[in-house]
């Protein structure tokens, strides 16, 4: 279970209350943070930093920490990135910095995720993510890496094995090896693993979390649509610090109804993904007995770990000449949204994000030949490639009898 949200809106709080409900629950289960700002152990009011430590019967705590597994597959490349700034002019120590791309660490915290939930040990992970921006950028990048590995690593590969003999004897520029391309082949498996697991609507859930507040839940709308595109199953909406309804303080009437009017639009606009709200503490929420509190209030008799909506955003149909690919993005205009293809490739942008979707063969000798946006949902229509060429044909004649052209 992946938890994220804006900012402040309580995210940790809420991965560390289902952590606690799911060990309570007899299930063994491990709570990670790939939150850079790691405020998860403090959830805990204790330190058990990378090495982890016991929380609570079947309950493990653990600050991810991605560095020697940065090491162990980018350390080929980074010793091959640290010669090549050296060459340039660069200092030893500038070089070093330099070498390693910002966001690195988090990245590998993806393939972490994956080990974790794949080595056996545990019956439950869940994640702190980091805020929503962050989330969706790191949520994206298999699917960009992707398109690299597929379309270019081989053939540089490939080129480099052939031009490296002579660049080593016209110049001093270092040549990456084979170990360079190795590690960079490692790294994307490990990537590749993470996105098949985290991308399985029965094994992996995303929670958003949100309060009650206009820009809060703005922002939740675009996490959702965005966690759509990359093929990311949301299965609930936690909606966070809500007022008791027996506050009465007139002071406080305006609060009470803008989140009322705030809770409706939540439960209205996910529909048909289950929302849960939690009350706003009478105290700050630290160590396993409060989180136990909160966890009892958002899940009461259910089982924290079970997943309220596997379906998968994205569904292909169709026989014969024509075929569909549905993708669920809600709370998308028509005037963010963009779709083409290029050869194998479907491109789907919404708003600042763009996605390449890799076409299944059975697509191979299909051409996109309609898009459209209707009931939140994006259909794309493929026709083979002789049914679209002689669709075309017929669609020109009779333009043209039509005075058309």
């Amino acid at each position: 279970m992946l938890f994220t949200g804006k900012g402040g809106v309580g995210k940790t709080t809420m991965a560390a209350a289902t952590a606690v409900r799911s060990a309570a629950r007899g299930r063994r289960t491990v709570v990670i943070s790939c939150d850079p700002a790691h405020s998860l152990a403090d959830a805990f009011g204790t330190d058990f930093g990378s090495v982890g430590a016991a929380l609570a019967p079947k309950l493990w705590g653990q600050q991810l920490d991605a560095q020697q597994m940065l090491e162990e597959a980018w350390g080929p490349l980074q010793d091959y990135m640290e010669r090549v700034l050296g060459w340039a002019g660069v200092d030893g120590i500038e070089a070093e910095e330099l070498s390693l791309l910002p966001g690195l660490e988090e990245v590998f915290s993806l393939a972490e995720i994956a080990q974790l939930a794949t080595s056996g040990q545990w019956d439950t992970v869940v994640v702190d993510c980091a805020p929503t921006a962050e989330t969706v950028r790191l949520l994206s990048l298999p699917d960009v890496l992707r398109w690299y590995m597929d379309r270019l690593f081989p053939a540089q590969r490939r080129i480099t094995r052939l031009v490296a003999p002579a660049l080593t004897r016209l110049t001093r520029v270092p040549v990456a090896g084979e170990d360079v391309f190795g590690s960079v082949e490692a790294f994307y498996n490990r990537i590749k693993l993470a996105r098949e697991l985290l991308t399985d609507p029965v094994r992996t859930s995303v929670r958003l979390v949100v309060n009650p507040e206009k820009l809060v839940v703005a922002e939740a709308r675009r996490t959702f649509s965005y966690l759509s595109l990359y093929g990311y199953c949301v299965d609930m909406v936690i909606s966070n610090r809500v007022w008791p309804a027996e506050v009465s303080d007139p002071r406080l009437a305006g609060w009470n109804e803008t989140q009322r009017e705030y809770q409706r639009q939540i439960h209205d606009d996910f529909a048909p993904v289950e929302c849960r709200t939690v009350g706003l503490a009478r105290e700050e929420v630290v160590g396993v007995a409060a989180l136990r509190q909160i966890g009892s209030e958002l899940y009461g008799r259910s089982d924290p770990a079970r997943a309220l909506r596997a379906e998968s955003p994205m569904k292909l149909s169709g026989t014969g000449n024509r075929r569909e690919l549905s993708v669920r993005l809600p709370f998308v205009d028509r005037g963010d949204l963009e779709v083409g293809q290029v050869g194998s490739d479907l491109f789907v942008r919404v708003g600042p994000y763009r996605r390449a979707v890799a076409l299944p063969d059975s697509l191979r000798r299909f051409e996109l030949s309609e898009a459209t946006l209707r009931d939140e949902t994006l259909h794309v229509v493929f026709s083979s490639a002789d049914a679209a060429r002689e669709s075309s044909g017929a669609t020109r004649a009779a333009a043209a009898r039509a005075g058309a052209l």
